[in-house]
């Protein structure tokens, strides 16, 4: 298997020697500090990414707001607001760690169907003049910021989130991750933006700085994407002819490859977008988009150990690891379909084996995947930097795993993997009644 078959984090030396980043994961498997399962993450391929997606908009004013959900390490939250982004949030825990990891109040924005109060005045008090934008996703919304401004004392910027509807089938990506159609709990319906601007009016305590719209993931069609652009667009032409907008916020949402093929990049999305901005006549407003996976999944792995190897007959194998949907959730959830490779490539022929996690769940299921047929002992799970760790659970009793910090061809910083231990004290841990 030739270098050439990976991305460019991830590439296999002329011994058969899978590395990341300058760091060969053998290594990694073999540092008695870190254990695995553990996920590994190039940070200089990140930072790499985040320069060219703030390259692609050449001079026109903007902000790359960085989608935390999709891996909120603070490590790579600060590499990527050195590279200038902000934040795109979606609680007040991630608000809290955006600001924390030295991202300024005013390059944020927090998204999401319930915000809870607290979380709200946290937004508004935030900085000298509270967050960016807050992003209302009902006509309903509007009046809790505008009660909860109030309150705190301050006048909360807020931007409108357009639920364009799309049809599901034109963004083509899965039905868990399709935010923009009729049916979605996401965004104010175009038949209502009239009811949220009226409200607006009359709410001192909000002040209107944007439009926004996110319609999706694993977005692999630029046409898909300008969809939504188009609707939001069309709308924000009209709102700005009523309010003093400074922004249009286009989402995220864009595709990386994991082994079928993407021959887009983010950028190429942004120079799309920035085009039909123009056409519109919105060419005085900034433009903002919120990435999250396009930046980090194709550059993180979670490195596994085989534990055994199981033959029930000659078209039933397996290959059973010491990782499973507890780490790495997207193959049970998404019927998504990861890349898996050997550490160490062993010659010979290649075989079909069924690989799957430890939990007690059929679901547990990384997929049917050509593997050498000779003994290797670990793996690497390849395009997982993005909805990996952020999502992984100690279902089970099983611990969280390791992460592993790649930068400059060395291991900067290791978050060993939590102990079983501390998930049973958490367990039997009991509050007076």
């Amino acid at each position: 298997m030739s270098a050439a078959s990976f991305l460019m984090s991830c590439s296999r030396s002329a011994d058969g020697t899978l590395w990341l980043g300058g760091v060969r994961l053998s290594d990694i498997v073999a540092d008695g500090r870190i254990g695995t399962p553990a996920y590994v993450y190039d940070i200089d391929a990140i930072a790499k990414e985040a320069r060219d997606l703030e390259a692609s908009f050449e001079r026109e004013p903007h902000l790359v707001a960085y989608a935390i959900k999709a891996n909120s390490a603070s490590l790579i939250v600060r590499a990527l607001a050195e590279e200038g982004c902000g934040a795109d949030v979606v609680s007040g825990g991630e608000l809290e760690l955006a600001l924390r990891s030295g991202i300024a109040a005013d390059k944020i924005v927090y998204s999401g169907v319930a915000k809870q109060d607290d979380e709200i005045d946290r937004a508004i008090l935030a900085g000298r003049e509270g967050i960016c934008a807050i992003n209302v996703e009902s006509v309903e919304e509007i009046a809790r910021v505008g009660a909860r401004a109030k309150e705190c004392g301050r006048t909360a910027r807020i931007a409108i989130r357009l639920n364009p509807g799309v049809d599901a089938e034109t963004i083509d990506t899965h039905a868990h991750i399709t935010t923009g159609h009729d049916e979605a709990k996401f965004g104010v319906a175009r038949a209502r933006i009239a009811d949220a601007l009226d409200l607006v009016a009359q709410t001192p305590t909000v002040r209107l700085v944007g439009m926004t719209s996110h319609v999706g993931s694993q977005i692999t069609n630029v046409n898909a994407y300008l969809s939504s652009a188009r609707a939001l667009f069309e709308v924000a032409r009209e709102v700005k002819a009523r309010f003093a907008l400074s922004y249009v916020d286009t989402g995220g949402g864009f595709g990386i490859d994991y082994g079928d093929g993407c021959s887009v990049s983010p950028a190429d999305f942004i120079r799309a977008t920035r085009a039909l901005k123009a056409e519109h006549g919105l060419s005085n407003l900034a433009l903002y988009c919120e990435p999250g996976r396009g930046l980090v999944g194709a550059h993180g792995v979670l490195v596994a150990r085989v534990t055994q190897r199981k033959v029930g007959d000659r078209e039933h194998r397996w290959i059973i690891l010491n990782a499973g949907m507890n780490d790495l959730i997207r193959p049970a959830l998404y019927q998504a379909r990861h890349r898996i490779v050997p550490l160490t490539a062993p010659p010979g022929p290649l075989g079909a084996f069924r690989v799957v996690g430890p939990v007690c769940e059929s679901s547990d299921d990384f997929g049917v995947h050509d593997l050498p047929e000779d003994h290797f002992d670990a793996v690497a799970i390849l395009d997982a930097g993005a909805y990996g760790f952020s999502m992984a659970s100690t279902y089970n009793g099983r611990a969280l795993p390791a992460e592993v910090f790649v930068r400059g061809g060395r291991i900067e910083a290791i978050a060993p993997r939590h102990e079983i231990d501390a998930w049973v004290h958490a367990r039997m841990a009991t509050v007076p009644g």
